[in-house]
Formats: structure tokens, C-alpha cells, sequence
């Protein structure tokens, strides 16, 4: 009965540990955003790293080099309607979203390969649209956020900010 009692105890134990491992919070957590420009849903799955103390723009992101645009997967970006993006057009459906960054300009990719783990297996014979946009200066932002305006989608990290204008296709 006793040995009984002590495998019982253990096994609570570990079980108990087991749950508090699971509880921790992932350093890069997976972001979802849902949002409407012109008629259009956007829907955009990301994960958001944090500064925490580091040199982001041109050393933890190199300028110059495909990148995913958050952390872990690549970022997606889902347009339930054909849409224009700083006027050039794209289809429905759904895309992996990366960037070169610059210090004074951005290329913003959609390539049609979404399922990737970070920009490592990037291809750019996939992509389906480029876009170039000029990065503003804002306020520090420690957690990286993508959001949906009016009409643009917004990339936020650091003390930068970049944005693509979206329309109705």
C-alpha cells in the first residue's frame, strides 16, 4: 500500500511539472490579425519577436537580406479578393510576406510558397509581387506588430515603421 502511495505522489509530481513546462510563454508568440480595406478581408499570421535589448534594424534584421518579417514561420497574408498593392495587382489567396529591408527603403515580397519556416528555403522564382515603400521613424516599439489601417498594412519594430497601401483589385 505504501509503494502504492509513493508511485500515486510521484506520478502527481511529475504530471504537475509536466503542466508548468507547458505553461510557459513562447518568446516569439503567434500573432493573428483579421481586418477590412476596401471590401477586402485581410488576414495576416505572424510571430512577434521582442527587442529586449538588442539593435534590431541592421543588425538582428542585416539590411539588404530577405527576411520573414517577424519570427519563427515565415509570415502569411491572406486577401479574400484581388487587390492592388501600391498599385500593382495581386490575386486572392494566400501568400508568404517578406521583406528587404533598407535603411532608406523597403521591398516588400508576396510569394506564393506560404508554408515556410523562416526565409531559409526562400525562393524568389515565387514571388508573385515586389513593392518598394520608404520606412518612417516612430516611437519605440519594443514588441514587433504588423496591424491593418484604413488602407495600409503597417510593419512596426524598433523605431521603424514601413507600410504598403492596400485598394480594392
Amino acid at each position: 500500500m505504501k509503494k502504492l502511495l509513493a508511485l500515486s505522489l510521484l506520478l502527481m509530481a511529475f504530471v504537475s511539472l509536466e503542466s508548468l513546462a507547458q505553461d510557459k510563454k513562447p518568446a516569439s508568440p503567434k500573432e493573428t490579425v483579421e481586418g477590412t480595406i476596401d471590401g477586402t478581408k485581410i488576414t495576416i499570421v505572424y510571430h512577434r519577436p521582442s527587442v529586449k535589448g538588442r539593435k534590431v534594424m541592421g543588425e538582428l534584421v542585416p539590411f539588404g537580406q530577405v527576411w520573414r518579417t517577424g519570427a519563427n514561420d515565415a509570415t502569411t497574408i491572406t486577401f479574400d479578393k484581388a487587390v492592388t498593392i501600391e498599385g500593382k495587382s495581386i490575386a486572392a489567396g494566400t501568400y508568404s510576406l517578406f521583406t528587404i529591408p533598407t535603411e532608406n527603403e523597403w521591398t516588400i515580397i508576396f510569394n506564393s510558397e506560404a508554408k515556410q519556416w523562416g526565409a531559409y528555403k526562400y525562393n524568389d522564382k515565387n514571388d508573385v509581387l515586389r513593392v518598394t515603400v520608404k520606412p518612417a521613424k516612430v516611437d519605440f516599439t519594443e514588441l514587433f506588430t504588423i496591424s491593418i489601417g484604413k488602407n495600409s498594412v503597417n510593419i512596426v519594430w524598433e523605431n521603424t515603421s514601413a507600410s504598403f497601401n492596400v485598394k480594392k483589385g
